[in-house]
């Protein structure tokens, strides 16, 4: 698979709740119900402000999407003055397939989706990823538009089915919203997802994802990506925050994480599928990178 497949068959997001928010009047809400989880949703109608700490409120309009990865706690809004109240506390957390109404509705509408994220990895994956990734829904994004308006249609008429239906539709949101921002808006970030934005970084990224095993040197990445060995390695450590032997190193533990708890591989051939020679040096590397051996793993 592309490493955003990949990464996101390690984080194994499941729709947990799949809704339409409508707000009217004067409203603030604390997202504090974002920990391990992932929320993607967009604008219908009307405008509302987003803030976290340590960035700028955001102004959301009608046709935006916005996703929210990193677990931080988020205000949205009529406006930036209104107290707000914990959305824990005041929204029914097991009306998925509805439209929730708040304050009256009628100014403002919403419609996405809540991600459980399963995988053993989430945490150290999604602090990687921006805190807030926006996008716009108008143009000729028309396949993100059109798995909103089919979104909309399920909730809105309830049909035999529709819940999951609007879960599945919810999962191709989250990644065409992420196509589009990977396309528009990554190249000023700092991970493996900007990274992805990146045209000469892509290229060994996509390399090391499709053949972990291969005994990959930094030259043989700087070779494909068109570049001279430190001014690749410069660049790769300013994208995404690590050297590039850190990253594969890293990649090669995961998988070998879900090898060792799904699988019935020995060591041995664990060791092969992720690039080691023998089990001593897988167990050595795991150790190092993990905290604790593989079979105490």
């Amino acid at each position: 698979m592309d490493p955003l497949s990949e990464v996101l068959s390690l984080l194994k997001p499941r729709s947990y709740i799949t809704a339409g928010f409508d707000a009217g009047g004067a409203w603030a809400l604390t997202l504090d119900d974002l920990a391990g989880r992932i929320k993607c949703y967009a604008v219908i109608k009307g405008t509302c402000w987003l803030s976290m700490q340590g960035s700028e409120p955001v102004q959301l309009q009608a046709g935006d999407c916005f996703v929210l990865p990193s677990g931080r706690t988020v205000r949205i809004g009529s406006d930036l003055d209104v107290e707000p109240k914990r959305a824990s506390e005041v929204l029914d957390p097991n009306r998925s397939g509805e439209v929730v109404t708040y304050n009256g509705g009628g100014d403002v509408f919403l419609v996405g989706s809540r991600f459980e994220v399963n995988g053993r990895h989430a945490e150290v994956l999604l602090q990687t990823l921006p805190p807030l990734m926006q996008v716009e829904t108008s143009g000729d994004r028309a396949r993100l538009r059109g798995s909103i308006e089919l979104m909309m249609e399920e909730l809105r008429e309830a049909r035999p089915g529709s819940s999951l239906v609007a879960q599945q539709l919810a999962h191709m949101m989250l990644v065409q919203a992420l196509r589009l921002y990977l396309a528009e808006q990554a190249h000023r970030d700092i991970g493996w997802f900007a990274a992805l934005a990146d045209p000469q970084l892509s290229g060994p990224l996509n390399a090391i994802h499709a053949n972990p095993a291969q005994p990959w040197t930094v030259q043989k990445l700087a070779t494909l990506a068109g570049m001279s060995r430190s001014t690749f390695a410069e660049r790769f450590r300013q994208r995404t925050g690590e050297t590039p032997i850190a990253y594969l190193t890293r990649w090669r533990m995961m998988l070998a994480c879900e090898k060792l708890m799904n699988g019935r591989d020995t060591l041995a051939r664990i060791a092969t599928s992720v690039g080691y020679e023998s089990e001593h040096a897988f167990n050595t590397a795991f150790k190092r990178v993990m905290g604790v051996s593989p079979r105490r793993y």
